[in-house]
Parts: structure tokens; sequence; C-alpha cells
């Protein structure tokens, strides 16, 4: 069984499983590499996760980076 990559670049908005404590779900990508920078939506806060460990928590990107080319 091979799982797919989750697809996601600079500038997408993500949605996570777990809810921030501020009562947000969604992160902007701030910064991509073997460690994935996020920020809440919700209120500011910036977290930097390994690159596992963000695609295991992520559910789904909600909202593209308007120039992305995939």
């Amino acid at each position: 069984m091979t799982m797919e990559r989750k697809v996601f670049q600079l500038g997408d908005v993500v949605k996570m499983k777990k809810q921030h404590p501020c009562g947000s779900y969604t992160w902007e990508v701030v910064r991509t590499g073997a460690d994935i920078k996020i920020r809440c939506t919700g209120c500011g806060r910036v977290v930097m996760l390994p690159r596992s460990e963000f695609e295991r928590k992520m559910l789904k990107v909600v909202n593209e980076a308007p120039d992305n080319n995939r």
C-alpha cells in the first residue's frame, strides 16, 4: 500500500486535524522544506513542524495561493 504525498505549496491555507486553542482549524503555509512553518489564521501564532508530522496532521488544502502552478 503506497500513500500519496499531500500536495501543498507556499501560501496555501490548510485545515489541520486538531483545533488551535484560539479556535481556528486553518493555517497558512509560510515556509516549506524539510520542516514546514505555518501561521494560524485566527491569532497569527507561528509553528514549525517536521514535514512528516505536518503531512500526518494536515487534512486538506482549503485555499490555494493565487499564483500556484500545480
